[in-house]
């Protein structure tokens, strides 16, 4: 493990950027980038283009580390260079940022209120190439929608279950059991799932150590006992379907939370502003969301 990304990510100050995407998300997010699906006749030429809209947010001015911890990478984005070198080692040696993988292969079908994660079948091998790319640490989602105790039980036994897999082959995971801010038992859902992360969480030993990334919750600070737990490196929060400006205010009011936003970051981004117009936007955004996450 890289003990500087480490200590970055224990006590930097900023946030993770989250730009992972995946085939399934992959057409809205260039939709809202004002690239219609009519631009694309296949998913080579789909992904192409979701890589240059990457690179464009990554080789801006505006990406600084300064500003931004880490990074969340899809696993072709991994794959793909950005001048000349691989992605995670341009974040990491040109702008000094961390780069993580979302590993996981998508949600199964909702069973007892929740959505497991999708078996990952080639866990290993992603793994190892994770190692061979220099990505620092790994996110997997699963999604709680009813506060169900079983399935909030299955959803974080499953997520240590790989988190510990993860941890074996030298990385940190992101352990990212999200709520549905949309859920009528949204509070509900937060306490029993506090509840089962901490059991696990001291259930690991001193050499074991995770990432959380959950949805901010209902009640100011709840999650205090998680982020102050001494096996969690660092708490983030998703987006999550929030407005920036709305999460940001949500995010604001938990003490040692910080983002680890998506569609919120890029939300203003568009291709066909101009450069100057583009990291104008992006700028804006990275420092609104860093505010809110000191």
């Amino acid at each position: 493990m890289n003990q500087a990304h480490f200590d970055k990510m224990k006590n930097g100050k900023g946030f993770i950027a989250a730009l992972d995407q995946s085939g399934g998300s992959t057409p809205k997010a260039l939709a809202d980038y004002g690239v219609p699906e009519s631009a694309y006749t296949n998913e080579e030429e789909m992904f192409d283009l979701v890589h240059q809209m990457r690179t464009r947010i990554i080789t801006s001015p505006a990406f600084d580390s300064n500003y931004i911890l880490g990074a969340i990478l899809f696993e072709q984005t991994m794959d793909r260079e950005i001048a000349g070198k691989y992605t995670a080692d341009y974040l990491a040696e040109e702008k000094g940022i961390v780069p993580f993988l979302k590993i996981d292969k998508g949600l199964a079908a909702e069973s007892n209120g929740v959505q497991l994660m999708k078996p990952i079948s080639d866990l290993d091998d992603t793994l190892r190439r994770a190692n061979e790319r220099h990505i620092f640490g790994t996110k997997m989602r699963s999604v709680i929608k009813e506060a169900n105790e079983d399935g909030i039980k299955a959803v974080v036994d499953q997520q240590f279950e790989v988190g510990k897999q993860i941890i074996a082959a030298g990385l940190i995971p992101i352990i990212e059991p999200e709520v549905d801010i949309h859920s009528p038992e949204k509070e509900k859902c937060e306490e029993l799932l506090k509840t089962v992360i901490l059991s696990h969480l001291d259930q690991l030993s001193e050499n074991e150590n995770v990432m959380l990334k959950v949805s901010i919750p209902t009640k100011t600070n709840f999650y205090k006992e998680l982020i102050d737990h001494p096996r969690v490196v660092r708490v983030v929060a998703l987006s999550g379907g929030y407005s920036r400006v709305e999460a940001n205010e949500k995010l604001k009011a938990n003490d040692g939370l910080i983002a680890s936003f998506s569609r919120a970051l890029s939300q203003d981004l568009n291709a066909n502003q101009t450069d100057e117009e583009f990291n104008a936007a992006l700028e804006k955004a990275v420092k609104s969301i860093y505010e809110a996450s000191i």
